[in-house]
């Protein structure tokens, strides 16, 4: 183990004892704990960027189909065509 000294505000110490005290673990065990609960979830959205991301979603959905259908299954089938092949920029090829 490795000692450490951290600065915290009144309530978060204060938090940080109640938690130790209803678990019964030493407030050291109580952060590892916790720092291995945040770091597991760390890479999820926060409420508000999800919100965001559904908000730019719904407005992204609610734009007019500016491409026809054929125009989107010829992309498709040049999409999938240099999947197979290897992709290159249309300049690579002059």
């Amino acid at each position: 183990m490795v000692k450490v000294t951290f600065t915290l505000d009144e309530t978060t110490v204060e938090r940080l004892n109640q938690v130790a005290v209803a678990r019964s673990i030493p407030k050291s065990q109580a952060v590892r704990e916790a720092i291995e609960s945040y770091s597991d979830n760390a890479d999820r959205m926060s409420e508000s960027e999800r919100k965001h991301k559904l908000q730019v979603l719904k407005k992204y959905m609610s734009m007019p189909v500016t491409r026809t259908k054929e125009d989107v299954k010829r992309e498709l089938k040049e999409l999938r065509n240099s999947r197979r092949t290897g992709w290159q920029r249309p300049s690579d090829l002059r």
